[in-house]
């Protein structure tokens, strides 16, 4: 995967003067990079450093203090924001030959899987992708996966022969998380085609399904590894052809120090706009709960069904569940009721899956922060899926990761969805729920074991408070609490009234209305 869009991208700015010449940032009279460094070939994942303008408008500003990057009214930093919310290049269609190496023995020997299911999931993650195609697929052992060319001398010659022997094919899919740039090289040389690995699947398919502009930018940070690592590829293998890299006008600079920088800069500036986003929710998050409206994290492997789970427990219409991976890439908020009629707040967040690359995981961190304010978890499990307890163990290495706090951790709600989909299901551990979000079946007790735990993590209570009705109580129980009944005594104008409300709420009420 060659970074010579990075370059190209550079060197087109170079030709059209570069805005940050001005600020002295960059000679605008960079010549082109040499013709090799200009070709596309295999380089769908990379982005011009400043790559040419998208589409779209910026996140506006909170607040203009020192270190925003962005503020309102400012065109130069909005068009900036745009280049980088630009999208990649499409990447056209692919032919592939799917391989797994499979560890069948010492301490990198999966566990609670098989070979045949992980190779399963790796053609999984190709068809959600538009216009790839797996023409076959292929499962061989290995001892040692890290080393430079993943199998044995035997095994290799093997698969060799075999992509030899598929004219069609466009590229090979290894299914382990990370290729170093060394060994990626040495089999593209060896095979002739496009190596991909997990990373650069799993991140084409967030590019592919991402729609906000944060989601677009964790993805844009999370290409930044791929992107500094490929051009230091590129331009050792520059090196070597040309006997060494050349400086930039008499600049002091090489074009690689001047790639290498524009990544930074690229990076800074990503970084500082999900800053401000992050700062955006922080608000968000404050109105809410000075509202106090309860909020339930819904999360699980990536198609585990917690999309269809929540819009059947809200009835929200506008909620398009698909049966693909990572069809949610964005946190969003989904408002319900529990069988007290209490207003909640249901999250949808994105899915896990194993081995997803670090990077990747921590692009997406700040979004996933939100969940540490949730009064609640609700894990949602396919129990009819083979590898279960395995993204189950999957899911639950992420939560721990995200330094969640211990009370919500330890009161993590599991459902076991898709029971449907076997005959007579039973579970065989404790304290789950049994649903099927597609039929409806097992929500309303769902319903009810999450309203027992937000009215224990909440504080809420459930009272009777006596009323004048001829006063402005009860209007007010209407606004600021949960009214649950209403019974009226007309001999003296009076009514018991059957609230949920919160201690706060609670503590205003006899201030406002002392008995």
């Amino acid at each position: 995967m060659g970074s010579g869009l990075l370059l190209r991208g550079a060197a087109a700015l170079c030709a059209r003067g570069l805005r940050a010449a001005a600020a002295g940032r960059l000679c605008p009279l960079l010549p082109r990079p040499p013709a090799r460094l200009l070709s596309t070939g295999g380089a769908w994942c990379l982005r011009a450093a400043l790559g040419p303008p998208g589409q779209g408008e910026p996140p506006r500003s909170v607040g203009r203090g020192r270190g925003a990057a962005y503020s309102e009214g400012e065109d130069g930093d909005e068009a900036e924001l745009e280049e980088l919310l630009a999208p990649g290049p499409p990447p056209g269609a692919q032919r592939l030959l799917v391989v797994h190496p499979a560890v069948k023995w010492g301490a990198k020997k999966p566990q609670l899987t098989t070979a045949e299911l992980q190779i399963a999931e790796a053609v999984a993650l190709i068809n959600t992708l538009h216009n790839w195609t797996v023409l076959d697929k292929i499962i061989l052992s290995t001892k040692t996966p890290d080393k430079k060319f993943i199998f044995g001398k035997g095994n290799f010659q093997i698969l060799t022969e075999k992509i030899k022997g598929l004219p069609h094919i466009t590229a090979v899919f290894l299914n382990i998380e990370r290729l170093s740039p060394l060994t990626k090289k040495e089999l593209e040389d060896a095979w002739g085609v496009t190596v991909f690995d997990r990373y650069t699947v799993v991140l084409h398919i967030f590019r592919c399904n991402a729609r906000t502009k944060e989601a677009k930018l964790q993805i844009a940070l999370a290409e930044i590894p791929l992107l500094r690592t490929n051009l230091k590829n590129e331009m050792s293998q520059l090196d070597q052809q040309r006997g060494g890299s050349r400086y930039i006008m008499g600049s002091g600079e090489t074009f690689m120090e001047m790639q290498y920088r524009l990544l930074k800069e690229k990076e800074f500036k990503i970084r500082n706009a999900l800053e401000k986003l992050r700062r955006k929710r922080s608000v968000l998050r404050t109105q809410r709960e000075r509202r106090e409206f309860p909020v339930i994290s819904v999360m699980g492997y990536t198609n585990c069904g917690k999309t269809t789970l929540i819009k059947a427990l809200t009835g929200d219409e506008g909620l398009q569940p698909q049966d693909q991976l990572f069809a949610t890439l964005d946190i969003t908020a989904h408002a319900g009721y529990l069988p007290s009629h209490l207003a909640v707040i249901y999250v949808d967040t994105i899915g896990f899956l194993s081995e997803l690359p670090h990077d990747l995981i921590e692009s997406f961190s700040a979004t996933l922060e939100d969940v540490a304010y949730s009064d609640l978890i609700v894990h949602v499990r396919d129990i009819s899926h083979p590898e279960t307890a395995l993204q189950k163990a999957s899911v639950l290495s992420v939560l721990k990761n995200l330094n969640l706090p211990s009370h919500l951790l330890d009161s993590v709600v599991e459902v076991h969805n898709k029971v449907d989909l076997i005959e007579r299901y039973q579970s065989p551990e404790t304290n789950t729920i049994a649903v099927s979000a597609l039929l409806g079946y097992g929500l309303e007790e769902l319903k009810e074991e999450i309203e027992r735990i937000v009215l224990k993590t909440t504080g809420k209570k459930i009272l009777t408070i006596k009323v004048n009705l001829a006063g402005p109580q009860l209007s007010w129980l209407y606004k600021e609490a949960t009214v649950q009944e209403v019974d009226v005594m007309p001999e003296d104008g009076t009514a018991n009234v059957k609230v949920i409300i919160s201690n706060s709420a609670l503590g205003k009420y006899k201030k406002l209305f002392p008995q």
